[in-house]
């Protein structure tokens, strides 16, 4: 009987503790540094790098807001050639709707008077979509698309836009073709919104491109040598994962399909095309992350080989 009360006085112990550290975790913002190689890329971004954020859900019940705004402030330090930031800025279940889309307009402006380019996609949640078959609310993606764009991001769905000179030097003549990097950004998956095609329609043949989504199950519909250096958010991680372990997380249990929640995603997509899928910042349904700190990717930018780590 009394080793019986131990285990159960040990279960619980750790129990409380796996909670004091999920409660602890989401401050510990981590910056993974990564290389990417474009092919093709322009000599003038060679080595160059780019920050990734996603996810902040604002709205939530003890939303992470503290930590996206250390986020901000560490990629102002960094000063990043770019800052992407892939989708879910709010939760989107608040009733306090205008509220949440300000605290991202204030949140974000940092960063573009800090003379950063930033580009966003939006996400899900955007739409106010907390599960697939819920009916998307356009008039507030359009509320916070305007928001966002009013303080210098530029919000992509499926098009494709040339990247400014890096550094803030412009070229003495019109570059060629060959010598622009591309960014591409596709809309939200579960409203419908991903048409990678009509984004791609958008490139010059061959061109060296950046693509930007939310959902990383939109990247499989990207054709063969279409999306050589992509990235995604949307999967927190996996948020709740056990130590030492590469695939197993919460969400790889409460979801029936194939998940795929951060990194390097290895033999996923067509042939050519590489996935980045950001941890994010925010949380879904519970505040808690373990063993999955909030993410800053940062991108060093290459021609040549890939390195994943």
């Amino acid at each position: 009987m009394k080793l019986l009360k131990y285990l159960i006085a040990g279960v619980v112990g750790l129990v409380v503790l796996l909670v004091a550290w999920g409660l602890i975790e989401p401050y510990l913002l981590d910056i993974d540094e990564q290389r990417a190689e474009i092919p093709g890329l322009p000599p003038v971004w060679e080595g160059r790098r780019i920050g990734l954020i996603a996810d902040w859900q604002i709205g939530m019940w003890m939303d992470n807001t503290d930590t996206v705004e250390e986020s901000i402030s560490r990629l102002i330090a960094l000063r990043p050639a770019l800052v992407l930031i892939a989708g879910d800025f709010v939760y989107g279940e608040s009733h306090a709707e205008k509220e949440d889309i300000a605290k991202a307009k204030i949140f974000v402006r940092p960063l573009t008077e800090a003379g950063i380019p930033v580009y966003a996609v939006l996400g899900n949640h955007d739409y106010r979509m907390n599960k697939p078959h819920e009916e998307p609310n356009f008039e507030a993606a359009e509320l916070l698309r305007q928001a966002l764009e009013s303080v210098g991001v530029h919000v992509l769905q499926n098009e494709a836009v040339a990247l400014a000179h890096p550094g803030n030097g412009k070229p003495e003549t019109e570059p060629a073709d060959s010598e622009v990097l591309y960014l591409t950004g596709v809309g939200a998956r579960w409203p419908d919104q991903d048409h990678p095609q009509k984004a791609l329609a958008q490139l010059p043949a061959q061109s060296a491109r950046i693509t930007m989504m939310h959902n990383p199950n939109t990247f499989p519909e990207f054709p063969p040598d279409s999306a050589p250096f992509a990235v995604a958010g949307h999967t927190h991680g996996g948020q709740i994962r056990i130590p030492f372990t590469e695939s197993w997380s919460w969400m790889a249990i409460v979801k029936k399909d194939e998940v795929h929640v951060d990194g390097w995603i290895h033999e996923f997509g067509k042939p050519g095309n590489h996935l980045y899928v950001n941890r994010g910042i925010g949380f879904s349904r519970i505040p808690i992350r373990i063993n999955c700190p909030p993410e800053i990717t940062l991108f060093t930018l290459s021609g040549g080989q890939r390195e994943n780590k």
